[in-house]
């Protein structure tokens, strides 16, 4: 697959390219190319990601790295079975266990939710940093609801990380998820004020806390112009008496349990 010329492999993380320092030199850098593409692709476009991360795995598949990569673009596309083994096969090169979350949640994604707490009460847990620990409760309490354990899954949430003033890069998906936990539980005026503050900590707009902040208060946006305007990008609210003219449902759970997978 065509690589753009400006992509020169050194884009990756340093740790990755001292992993891949045990290649030949023009093997590395091959595999370091489809490494970035990988990367760049896996948001916006996780079938070219999955492409790339394919050649790399032919190139080099016993490299950690390009395992880790593998499942993640094979995460990406739900193919939650290929990914598990990608995981579970750069955790056996690494001893490390920052995979944990992950690999219980393609448990999920395999509809094995029981499986997934069994891995939540694992030592391994204790094992994980902070964000690793956050990670692990949101699938735990992603897999409560598949059993549709709803009050256990509202419990799983609360934790002194919920809790904390305190803004860290999990902070706005612990609360969106705790927010959406209490609205199918049909707590809805805790979930407008939890979906609150997940806007107010969501400064990167890496879920959709305030679309679903303006469905509670009733409010929906249209375009201002119509089809014959001309200013298509603008748009205004909708009274609530006039919503349910507006088209476009919410997603009934837009949180990401790990790395971009909606499961709920």
């Amino acid at each position: 697959m065509p690589i753009p010329e400006d992509v020169t492999g050194y884009e990756i993380d340093k740790d990755v390219q001292q992993e891949l320092q045990s290649l030949p030199k023009g093997l590395a850098e091959d595999v370091a190319k489809n490494l970035v593409m990988v990367a760049k692709l896996i948001d916006e476009d996780p079938e070219q990601a999955y492409a790339y991360s394919r050649i790399a795995l032919r190139l080099a598949s016993r490299v950690a790295a390009v395992r880790e990569a593998a499942g993640f673009a094979a995460y990406a596309n739900q193919k939650y079975s290929e990914a598990l083994a990608e995981f579970r096969a750069a955790r056996r090169m690494t001893g490390s266990v920052d995979l944990w979350p992950v690999m219980a949640d393609c448990e999920r994604g395999l509809g094995r939710p029981e499986k997934a707490l069994e891995m939540a009460g694992a030592p391994e847990v204790h094992k994980l940093d902070k964000a690793g620990q956050v990670e692990m409760r949101l699938v735990a309490a992603g897999a409560r609801r598949d059993l549709d354990q709803l009050d256990a899954a509202i419990v799983t949430l609360q934790s002194p990380e919920l809790a904390s003033n305190s803004v860290q890069p999990w902070t706005a998906r612990l609360r969106y998820a705790y927010a959406d936990a209490l609205l199918v539980a049909g707590r809805e005026d805790e979930a407008r004020e939890w979906f609150a503050k997940a806007v107010e900590s969501d400064k990167d707009g890496s879920t959709d806390a305030s679309d679903r902040l303006a469905e509670l208060d009733g409010v929906e946006f249209v375009d201002a112009m119509g089809d014959d305007g001309d200013d298509e990008g603008s748009a205004e609210p909708v009274a609530p008496a006039a919503a349910d003219e507006a088209d476009g449902a919410e997603d009934v759970d837009g949180v990401d349990d790990v790395d971009g997978r909606d499961k709920d």
